[in-house]
């Protein structure tokens, strides 16, 4: 038994951050599945821009798009929605036999309409819709971002809470998922509406690597990660939840995302090793995975009331790290970033329609 299967026998599900029309059809991805257990697939505008960009596996569709007159965002979402449509029916006996708790894809709505919950929850309910499979459709866990959660769990639609960087973002994302569920259930509605929440893991790290001694680098991430779950399973242990629960409800489990090492001088394996817990999932880039599967070592899950991270965090306190501002400003700065990807993943899809037309 591989590294990925024990941490799979662990309990935690262990997902591909990574999604490229090649993988889905030379077999790496089935690979993936069968020999990795991998039970899952996220993706982001930057991974659809290096995938479109990288290559021609997308040049007929969007020859026949662009010839049509459909608009470069509109050219996205069909090569995105082909592709995770391919992806989703390999994870379907997974989602079979787990009876929907595991086995999906994720795709994110434009992240240009961040402050706009209407036009958010308009977008998330289309693409659910032409999606048509075990898809997650991606919503900013920020403050604007939680009325449009809220409305898409009541509509039904699974929801992956994205951007979240500390406890109170999750425990935002979970306010708002479980006002979802309540108001479903007053309604007579099924409760059982699957969701994740991304909890961004390694960025932490990033932000702080020239302001930290070297005994604290590489430390944050995994303390922040590790406060967010002791949270999430005080709340599963809550009088709240049971009730939920009680009336059909699943948990919206806790996702360690970005737990791809961004230090060289670092395990490649870090955030992995670190972060192994039941009840949650870990979505992972390709090296990573592998790298895993090679050398990683699965030891002592972490502990349900978070360990010793509250002292962890107050020697950053001590060495002048705000912990609540830093997370406001990750958050923020990610917001940025994706916005920042999404106009550069239309900008390439124009620049290739173009060329693609002026050759023929």
């Amino acid at each position: 038994m591989n590294p990925t299967q024990r941490l799979h026998e662990l309990g935690q599900s262990l997902w591909l951050d990574n999604i490229t029309r090649e993988m889905l059809g030379d077999g790496t991805l089935k690979r993936y599945i069968d020999e990795l257990s991998i039970t899952g697939l996220t993706s982001n505008p930057t991974i659809f821009d290096k995938a479109i960009s990288g290559g021609d596996a997308y040049d007929e569709q969007i020859v026949d798009l662009h010839g049509r007159g459909v608009e470069p965002e509109q050219i996205f979402f069909e090569l995105a929605l082909a592709d995770l449509r391919d992806a989703a029916r390999m994870f379907e006996p997974t989602n079979d036999r787990t009876d929907g708790v595991d086995g999906w894809v994720s795709l994110e709505v434009s992240p240009l309409l961040a402050d706009d919950a209407k036009a958010t929850i308009a977008q998330v309910a289309e693409l659910h819709h032409r999606a048509d499979c075990n898809v997650f459709i991606k919503i900013p866990g920020t403050l604007a971002g939680r009325e449009a959660i809220e409305e898409s769990i009541f509509a039904g639609t699974p929801v992956n809470v994205t951007l979240l960087f500390s406890t109170e973002h999750y425990l935002g994302a979970a306010e708002a998922y479980m006002r979802g569920l309540e108001r479903r259930i007053e309604a007579g509605l099924d409760p059982a509406v699957p969701s994740v929440a991304s909890l961004f893991v390694s960025r932490w790290d990033v932000a702080v690597a020239d302001q930290v001694t070297a005994e604290l680098r590489n430390r944050l991430g995994v303390a922040v990660a590790e406060r967010a779950y002791g949270a999430y399973r005080k709340l599963l242990d809550s009088e709240r939840w049971q009730r939920l629960a009680n009336q059909g409800a699943r948990p919206q489990r806790l996702l360690f995302a970005s737990t791809g090492t961004k230090d060289p001088d670092a395990s490649d394996v870090l955030y992995v090793e670190a972060l192994a817990a039941p009840f949650t999932v870990n979505t992972m880039p390709d090296k990573t995975l592998r790298a895993f599967a090679e050398h990683g070592e699965v030891g002592e899950p972490l502990a349900p009331d978070g360990g010793e991270t509250d002292g962890v965090l107050a020697e950053f306190e001590s060495a002048g790290v705000d912990v609540s501002e830093l997370a406001a400003r990750l958050q923020r700065e990610g917001a940025e970033a994706f916005d920042a990807s999404w106009n550069d993943l239309l900008q390439s899809i124009r620049e290739k329609s173009r060329k693609l037309a002026a050759a023929g």
